[in-house]
């Protein structure tokens, strides 16, 4: 009898294990010949938690191709038994609910594939899924007992999938690894960035697009003590993991970098019994905060990047610099163990993630570590603004509330850049950072970084004040919350007969928003040139008039204009009289009406496929306006008759021909209106016809060539390590200039007198002769915070950032900087819905 349950038993877990299939028996292909396509990811881990008690899928979203987003949740049957006290206790460790914990379990959450064309990473998340989840694997059950694992195979399922189907349709049959080869050329715009060619990488605390926002919802509920996120580099690089490299911010803690040591040895013993190549501590620092490595860190977790030489161009299979094929199965195989590393890591330290988890939430709460512990931000100057700055830190989980009537503060005046005296009113908000957010919240207000070291992968500045253009303070003392915060209540706009005009603000992006749907609905708008007042009441320059006539024949006209006010939480004011008591009367001809922007948007090979995205998703996501894109190199076919406004994204070099040059300034010069960007500008620069110039006059070229060449010949004996340090001192990363702004243009409508702009290029160009010049540098002083190299450090003052050059009947609008800059900088959209709006009517 005894016999015969054994042999039962056994039976009946050779029919379990059986029952489970590998990736390569339910695909029908071994990993590493062929990409696989989201659906059929899918279709896999479905298959496993269907049959796996142990095996938990959580679907949190869909991608803006409706694609699913989901993580896979394992760990052992007691842990999933027991996952919802886990899963709470360990919000209990961070102090985001009150109480005890009573287990002490390691959350190690897994990413792969934010990159949608490092595509080996899906693959190995796969492989690496299957060894964990196997019921047949002992070791992996060990790992199991004290571990919960949360795996999301990818992150960016659309960026992934264009590249597997463009991938699939072009290899050969035969192993193809010639680089010259026409599937090792991804076509524009590639595979790595999401729907809208956002980086989500650089996206996670300003969680502009659904992805990264569904994702961080989801990532709120666990908290991780160890988040690994996958990635590929160049072909020609081995193998990177952690340690990270310098720069690392300052508040990352002694036990977040011992425990990347403690990785970092463990997986290096794993590819040194492989005989593979890795490096570790270069390169990938520790500092920007919207990394999927850094915001975990800032939130207490372990935040560790790893990167396996590949990436897009490898394909299936390619010749690096040495001439040895990298294969797409030896890339999974790296991968792989990398993962499988990081599981057995947090499982033999559990227990210490779990206890210094703990630590960090309650020493940072209660005894913030860097410079500036409270925040101060003004809520009756721009309370749009400000209204938008709360909604993101109610994304990151910060916490803030009214500061109420106090008087005799100081702080760090981020307009002026120094310390300064200042009181608080019923209206202004407080941030500090006693509270579990603490690390987070410092971070992303702190005005500048400290840097370790000058050479960094990304921006070196983002206070949130400048992004979003208020005005705030920072404080070294503690100030808490004098009530808890209540959004005011907006009272809605009603239909009251018939008045004559509506008066909207216009001095932030939900403004350009609510101009944009009146647009769509066939509503005909106009904008107050010049200040004016009116029954008792003021109103600035760029105020928009929706006046009735030209309106009259619409149906419900009253009605639709009060439903998009109300929607938009737009207080208007009725007015039964176009005569004003100070300024222009409605009548007159500097109240201009806007013509409807028909906008057209150029894409395609040579242009920044991030910032085309930007400015794509600007349209459609948050203007909801329609826009057209035109492959630049097929210009010269189309009619631009049909548009009236025509967007350059910043270029990779110059992408028109002499001949679609002359076409378009032809255009312009009939009345079109081009927003150049960033190294777009550089196509009107030093042509004839224009009066944009990077010098002023000869002279001042002859000075500045003359200072050019005596540097080189002292850095032409420089030690060749030097030349990357050399190398950036002509850039900038992120350093924030505060211009002076003309705002009696209507390009600086609504910008008011602090307008901060993010600098990321060495490029400078002197004031224009022959055009307005709007936003300006006037001098050093303008330099706020972030880095920018030694050697155009100076001469930056006295330069146009942004400046319009009338062409004819139509306009050049000059945008020196990205005022669109990865969708987080606020304070830039209302500049770009200016240059689109009311520019040149």
């Amino acid at each position: 009898m005894k016999k015969l349950y054994t042999l039962l038993l056994v039976l009946l877990i050779s029919i379990q294990v059986m029952a489970q299939k590998s990736p390569e028996e339910f695909l029908g292909y071994a990993l590493g010949e062929r990409f696989t396509p989201h659906h059929r990811v899918v279709a896999y881990f479905e298959h496993l938690a269907s049959t796996l008690p142990n095996v938990q899928l959580v679907h949190y979203g869909e991608t803006y191709e409706h694609r699913p987003l989901f993580v896979a949740i394992i760990s052992s049957p007691e842990n999933m038994s027991n996952l919802e006290n886990i899963r709470l206790d360990n919000l209990r460790r961070t102090g985001m609910l009150e109480g005890t914990p009573s287990t002490a379990v390691a959350m190690n959450w897994m990413q792969y594939n934010v990159h949608g064309n490092e595509a080996v990473a899906t693959e190995a998340a796969m492989k690496t899924f299957w060894q964990v989840a196997n019921p047949a694997n002992a070791e992996a059950k060990e790992w199991l007992k004290n571990q919960v694992l949360i795996l999301d195979p990818c992150a960016n399922p659309d960026g992934k999938d264009r590249y597997t189907v463009w991938y699939n349709q072009k290899q050969n049959k035969r192993l193809q690894p010639d680089p010259q080869s026409m599937e090792h050329f991804e076509p524009w715009p590639g595979g790595r960035p999401n729907h809208y060619l956002m980086d989500l990488n650089r996206d996670w605390a300003w969680q502009t697009q659904k992805e990264t926002e569904q994702r961080i919802q989801l990532y709120h509920q666990w908290m991780p003590h160890l988040f690994v996120d996958f990635h590929e580099q160049g072909i020609n690089e081995p193998f990177y993991f952690a340690p990270a490299a310098q720069p690392l911010h300052e508040q990352i803690s002694p036990f977040q970098f011992e425990f990347q040591t403690i990785y970092g040895q463990h997986t290096a013993s794993k590819f040194d019994e492989n005989g593979w190549f890795y490096f570790t501590k270069e390169r990938f620092d520790l500092l920007y905060p919207a990394y999927g490595d850094t915001w975990p860190t800032y939130n207490g977790a372990i935040g560790m990047t790893i990167e396996k030489g590949g990436s897009g161009r490898a394909g299936l299979g390619m010749l690096n610099a040495l001439g040895d094929t990298v294969t797409l199965t030896e890339r999974i195989a790296h991968t792989h163990v990398a993962g499988i590393s990081a599981v057995e890591v947090a499982s033999k330290n559990a227990q210490k993630l779990a206890d210094e988890f703990a630590k960090y939430f309650k020493s940072n709460s209660s005894n913030p570590r860097a410079k500036y512990k409270s925040f101060v931000i003004k809520g009756d100057q721009n309370p749009e603004r400000v209204n938008a700055l709360l909604k993101l830190l109610d994304k990151n989980g910060i916490q803030y509330g009214f500061a109420g009537n106090r008087t005799g503060l100081r702080g760090l005046d981020y307009n002026s850049g120094k310390s300064a005296t200042f009181s608080t009113s019923e209206k202004d908000i407080v941030v500090n950072a006693y509270q579990p957010k603490s690390v987070l919240t410092q971070i992303l207000f702190e005005p500048e970084a400290v840097l370790q070291d000058s050479i960094t992968y990304d921006i070196t500045s983002w206070a949130l004040p400048y992004a979003y253009g208020v005005q705030a303070y920072a404080m070294e003392t503690r100030l808490d919350a004098a009530k808890k915060f209540e959004k005011p209540t907006f009272n809605p706009n009603s239909v009251n007969g018939k008045p004559l005009a509506y008066l909207a603000p216009w001095h932030a992006t939900v403004h350009a928003k609510f101009l944009a749907a009146l647009i769509n609905e066939g509503i005909r708008v106009r904008f107050a040139e010049y200040p004016f007042e009116i029954g008792g009441q003021s109103y600035a320059a760029g105020t928009l008039i929706i006046h009735r006539n030209g309106n009259q024949y619409l149906a419900d006209y009253d009605q639709k204009v009060v439903d998009l006010a109300n929607q938009f939480q737009i207080n208007l004011t009725a007015t039964n009289s176009a005569y004003v008591d100070k300024g222009k009367d409605f009548g007159s001809s500097d109240v201009r009406p806007i013509v409807q922007p028909k906008v057209a948007l150029l894409g395609g090979t040579g242009i920044s496929s991030l910032n085309f995205g930007e400015i794509w998703y600007f349209f459609e996501q948050e203007l909801d306006y329609p826009l057209s894109i035109l492959e630049a190199d097929n210009l010269g076919r189309f009619d631009l008759s049909t548009y009236n406004v025509l967007i350059m994204p910043s270029s990779w070099g110059s992408y028109l021909s002499e001949n679609n040059l002359k076409k378009v300034m032809d255009w312009v010069r009939a009345g079109g209106k081009i927003i150049a960007i960033e190294n777009a500008v550089s196509a009107f620069a030093d042509k004839a016809g224009f009066s944009l110039s990077q010098y002023d006059t000869d002279e001042e070229k002859k000075t500045a060539e003359k200072e050019a060449k005596a540097i080189q010949t002292v850095e032409r004996l420089e030690p060749y390590q030097e030349r990357e340090r050399m190398g950036i001192s002509t850039t900038a990363a992120g350093a924030i200039y505060q211009l002076r702004i003309d705002q009696t243009h209507p390009l600086g409508f609504g910008l008011g007198e602090n307008f901060y702009t993010l600098k990321n290029n060495g490029s400078r160009y002197a004031y224009l002769n022959n055009g307005v010049n709007v936003g300006i540098i006037p001098n050093l002083d303008a330099y706020r915070f972030g880095y920018i190299g030694h050697k155009i450090k100076p001469k930056m003052a006295q330069s146009m950032v942004y400046g319009v050059e009338n062409m004819g009947r139509g306009q050049v609008v000059y945008m020196v900087d990205n005022p669109m800059f990865r969708s987080f900088w606020e304070n830039g959209k209302l500049l770009m819905a200016n240059a689109v709006f009311l520019v040149g009517q």
